[in-house]
């Protein structure tokens, strides 16, 4: 017999379904707009502003460093005031620094206020490991995370919709300042919900934490292999699936002679599967555990690569689309959700903060070891080899890794592990 949902369930659910929504809204807006807009609108900005592709590269890189550093702050932060005012305060940063876009005077303001954004993208994430402990049941925080990861995908479907009407009409000022209004209307919205929810009261201190007892036993517990392997995860995904699509169009456009259109649908496939690629792997890895999850989403990137490498033409191409789209936001959906289904509060933000600064970091090693290698082979085949042989170390570490929860039921000597959650 069924068990009948109580009203206390209903609202817990809807909470639950409100706040996934709210915070895949702010991915949305951080990175989508943060990140993604002004690569769409460079060349109407150069016109107006004046300044060349050399500085457009540099304004782009600070968002780069932006990010590996709000990463750190984010995570010291979110340890001493609380994740959900970092986030909150991310989201409400970021709105200010859309609007102050249009007014700035020369490349160095918007290369400033680039580098604030990119490291708002990281700052605002840091958090949702811990927010979605705290407030998501455990067996939906799969499903949760991963939509949640997805929100990139929605922020650039948004940026294609407003972009050709404000650009026809010389006008990408008012992008900007569209999004900028949204994003204030977001914080707003969140930072009341919030509220209501009570995620803005701090969580009791656990008795002796991996934070609290650094000194003594919590470098040991910071370096169990768990931990370790998530850190290594990170930075490889860093190397291998982010440059995937740093290359992907002047691979099929320089070196296999095809047309934008068609390097433009290979992306629209990407971006319409990374739509729902994020919830759907999410919601299967809650079933089947993030370590399978994780291991078939390697083998996509592997295939993916594999394809594009090995046998490239405009069928394989579109399917090296579609496998990558598939993995690509459930990728980042995943790893935290394994860290929130392992470690809660303090340690699973820690954890994951220094995550996202190795994924930085694996990004910037890899966009640069693998640009110099194409320059030094002639071409970008050589790149997705070593992408599908980095994709098959990825998929043996997810098989090393403990079952999601094991970690916590075995402490680390002198501190006690925060339980996983219901």
């Amino acid at each position: 017999m069924a068990v009948p949902t109580t009203p206390d369930a209903a609202r817990g659910a809807v909470a639950a379904a409100l706040l996934t929504a709210l915070l895949t809204s702010f991915i949305a807006a951080t990175y989508g707009f943060g990140i993604y807009l002004f690569a769409q609108l460079v060349p109407d900005m150069r016109a107006d502003l004046g300044f060349d592709l050399k500085a457009a590269g540099l304004a782009v890189a600070t968002g780069q460093l932006g990010f590996l550093i709000f990463a750190l702050g984010g995570a010291w932060a979110a340890a001493r005031i609380g994740g959900t005012q970092v986030a909150i305060g991310s989201v409400a940063l970021c709105a200010a620094c859309l609007l102050l876009v249009p007014a700035a005077p020369d490349v160095l303001a918007l290369g400033l206020l680039l580098g604030i954004l990119g490291g708002l993208a990281a700052s605002v994430y840091v958090p949702m490991v811990e927010i979605v402990s705290r407030a998501i049941p455990y067996r939906h925080r799969g499903k949760a995370l991963g939509l949640i990861s997805s929100g990139t995908s929605y922020g650039v479907f948004v940026n294609s919709l407003l972009v050709p009407y404000f650009v026809l009409n010389n006008d990408w000022r008012g992008v900007w300042i569209v999004v900028g209004l949204g994003t204030a209307a977001l914080a707003l919205a969140g930072a009341i919900a919030f509220r209501r929810m009570g995620l803005f009261a701090r969580e009791p201190a656990p008795a002796p934490s991996v934070v609290s007892t650094l000194p003594k036993a919590g470098l040991r517990a910071l370096l169990a292999p768990w931990i370790l392997i998530v850190w290594v995860v990170s930075f490889l995904n860093g190397v291998c699936v982010l440059p995937f699509q740093t290359f992907l169009s002047p691979y099929l456009r320089e070196e296999l002679g095809y047309p934008v259109a068609f390097a433009a649908s290979v992306w629209g496939v990407i971006g319409v599967i990374g739509m729902v690629s994020g919830f759907v792997v999410g919601w299967a890895s809650d079933r089947t555990g993030v370590r399978l999850a994780l291991g078939v989403t390697y083998a996509c990137v592997l295939a993916a690569a594999a394809l594009l490498a090995l046998a490239p033409s405009q069928p394989s191409a579109l399917a090296a689309g579609t496998l990558y789209a598939l993995a690509f936001c459930p990728i980042f959906g995943l790893v935290p959700a394994y860290v929130a289904k392992t470690a809660s509060g303090a340690q699973a933000t820690l954890v994951f903060g220094v995550a996202n600064v190795a994924l930085g970091l694996g990004g910037m090693a890899g966009n640069a070891a693998f640009g110099a290698l194409a320059e030094a082979a002639g071409g970008f085949a050589p790149i997705y080899l070593a992408i599908a042989a980095l994709s098959a170390v990825l998929a043996l570490l997810a098989a090393l890794l403990p079952p999601e929860g094991a970690p916590t039921r075995t402490p680390a000597p002198g501190a006690d592990a925060a339980p996983c959650g219901s």
